[in-house]
């Protein structure tokens, strides 16, 4: 099967801003190629450490919230 790669790294960004918590950090809970792909784009910083969350860099972060509004956000109903 073929797929675009891009889109399930937005999407993978997306849901680590799902779990946003001090500002900048989110859970590590995804599959580790997806977030070393992260990593190498420079979207978070080096997943590769004992901590159980990963800190997203500026850019990131940005982005992060974009494609999460843009994935998953409801519209608000009238």
């Amino acid at each position: 099967m073929t797929y675009d790669k891009d889109k399930v790294d937005n999407a993978a960004l997306a849901l680590l801003y799902l779990t946003l918590h001090d500002d900048i950090r989110a859970w590590k809970g995804l599959d580790w190629d997806v977030l070393d792909k992260l990593y190498k784009k420079g979207l978070i910083y080096d997943p590769k450490n004992r901590a159980k969350s990963v800190a997203f860099t500026p850019e990131g972060l940005e982005k992060a919230k974009e494609m999460f509004k843009q994935l998953f956000q409801v519209e608000d109903e009238d």
